[in-house]
């Protein structure tokens, strides 16, 4: 028979004392003398007496453990971001409990309900390429727990978050194309659903206007992010004549794609088409051919930021200093990093 844990009141009844008394004992409360704490902690480790973690978090209003939803694990950019969670997070005695979408809707809104129903304090979300509606981020507001979004922010009003200036990365890769002599500059887009590919593409518009560039529309491509996606999208782009001498792609794993569909078609990279990218993964520094500039945006830093504003949500006098400024947003600058 498995031998049942000891509590405070066994231990109160064994030095015929109060039940809070044991409690402030155990707590090093300065209100107990030192004899009776030592008597105290004593039988409690003869007991191998533990505290009763759930009851202590229903006395704090608090679990200290946070939520995290990204869309997959796998990304380097993620894995970044949440090692930045991650190390702030612990750092400030917080646990983080980690959900991936899979860029499913309806998975991101079971994972909400699941860490709202384990009581999670905060949430941290960075969206799947699929949502287009949020009212299971809308409904946590009724149980008082906080968002912060990073990365893929969606298009709600009011709302926490960190992210990296789009519209500044798209700028710096067009002005290196055209330092390098590439006019003709195509961009391969993500879904329309994200924010992030409507910022890229409005950053795009505006770098080739500082040019004097007028946007061919034939050169705006998209990409669901899957392989056959990108693939559609490549193959439209160099169907046409002619074809593009650059291409900007929505982050380092479309770039990756769409260079080994064009070295399939025979054409050499970053001579007859360069490519450039975001996220700046560190495998990129190992290939043979890399994209030739990806745009920095700092992943482990975005976590760390976005775990910091949770963190400060969660702090009751912090929380109403913010609430009267209004949302939280942080807007880190991108840096246009060159490969080879």
């Amino acid at each position: 028979m498995e031998k049942r844990l000891p509590t405070i009141k066994e231990i109160a009844k064994e030095l015929n004392i109060s039940v809070s008394t044991v409690s402030r004992a155990l707590h090093n409360h300065h209100s107990i003398g030192l004899r009776t704490k030592m008597k105290v902690q004593e039988l409690a480790r003869k007991l191998n007496y533990e505290p009763n973690q759930t009851a202590i978090f229903f006395k704090q209003g608090k679990t200290f453990s946070i939520g995290v939803i990204l869309p997959n694990l796998s990304e380097s950019f993620f894995s970044s971001a949440i090692s930045g969670i991650e190390d702030f997070a612990n750092a400030h005695k917080y646990n983080v409990l980690l959900g991936q979408s899979h860029d499913d809707k309806e998975r991101e809104k079971q994972i909400v309900e699941t860490m709202k129903n384990h009581r999670v304090d905060g949430i941290l979300v960075s969206v799947s390429k699929n949502t287009t509606s949020y009212e299971h981020f809308e409904s946590l507001k009724n149980y008082r727990i906080p968002v912060v979004f990073f990365d893929r922010i969606p298009a709600m009003p009011d709302i926490h978050y960190v992210a990296c200036n789009l519209e500044t990365g798209i700028q710096e890769s067009v002005d290196f194309l055209i330092g390098e002599k590439r006019h003709r500059i195509a961009l391969i887009n993500g879904p329309d659903t994200l924010l992030a590919s409507r910022e890229r593409l409005q950053g795009f518009r505006g770098a080739l206007k500082k040019h004097k560039i007028k946007l061919d529309p034939r050169l705006v491509s998209s990409t669901d992010l899957s392989l056959e996606g990108t693939n559609k999208a490549m193959q439209q782009l160099l169907s046409l004549k002619p074809r593009p001498t650059a291409v900007i792609a929505f982050n380092d794993y479309v770039a990756l794609d769409a260079i080994q569909y064009a070295k399939k078609a025979n054409i050499k990279i970053n001579k007859d088409i360069a490519f450039v990218s975001f996220a700046n993964l560190p495998v990129c520094t190992y290939m043979d051919n890399p994209p030739i500039a990806s745009v920095e945006q700092f992943p482990y830093l975005q976590g760390t930021k976005a775990a910091e504003i949770l963190l400060q949500l969660l702090d009751d006098h912090k929380n109403s200093q913010l609430q009267k400024a209004g949302p939280y947003k942080i807007i880190l600058e991108p840096k246009l990093e060159l490969h080879g």
